[in-house]
């Protein structure tokens, strides 16, 4: 499959989840990811963001694990359609931003190269990095075009920051697997994605959740 256009694509940003073997965090944070997105802008503008996810040990084509689809369901999400798919060279070229579930996922998309360091973070370290920057020093969303340039101002901004504003325990950045564990594990997980993904969204669009 050839690689298209990367980050900085015209109007369009790229967010690319990754866990290991993308049947159950990432396919999580990538369907709360696009319900928020739909529920914060619309489908017009929600089209400026692209989110998709992979496995570093991805069952290619596997369907998500039962129990993550009905934490889904019982978010308001839809996990229809989801299939599995390998973290490729790829996926990271063209991600404007990765967000994984644990420090691990993260060096693993470094180490791939393509100049991924400075758009690739944990989830929880995004959302305690995005939670620093001050809004209004964010171009204002508007388009699908001013909504990716809003994002890729936010990456530059939390790359930035990154260094200044450490993680409070060695277990602050990490979202643990939970694949063969009982359904309220993943219900607990899914609350910790949605808890974290929250201010991430707000931050991406300028709008609040809704109340």
């Amino acid at each position: 499959m050839p690689v298209q256009a990367g980050p900085g694509e015209a109007g369009v940003f790229r967010i690319l989840h990754v866990s290991t073997g993308n049947v159950c965090r990432s396919p999580i944070t990538e369907r709360l990811t696009r319900h928020a997105l739909a529920d914060r802008l619309g489908g017009r503008l929600s089209d400026g963001i692209v989110v998709e996810s992979a496995g570093t040990w991805g069952h290619e084509g596997a369907p998500m694990e039962e129990h993550a689809a009905a934490v889904l369901v019982e978010h308001g999400a839809d996990p229809t359609g989801f299939l599995g798919r390998e973290l490729l060279d790829e996926h990271v070229i063209r991600a404007d931003l990765v967000l994984t579930a644990t420090r691990d996922h993260r060096a693993q998309v470094i180490s791939m190269g393509h100049s991924a360091g400075l758009r690739t973070f944990t989830l929880k370290e995004f959302t305690r990095l995005v939670r620093a920057i001050d809004p209004a020093t964010l171009p204002p969303p508007g388009s699908a075009a001013g909504v990716a340039e809003r994002a890729r101002a936010l990456v530059q901004a939390a790359a930035a920051l990154r260094g200044w504003l450490l993680a409070p325990s060695a277990d602050a950045d990490e979202i643990y697997d939970p694949y063969g564990a009982p359904i309220p594990y993943f219900r607990s997980v899914g609350d910790d994605i949605s808890h974290a993904l929250d201010p991430v969204v707000t931050a991406l669009t300028g709008v609040p959740a809704p109340t």
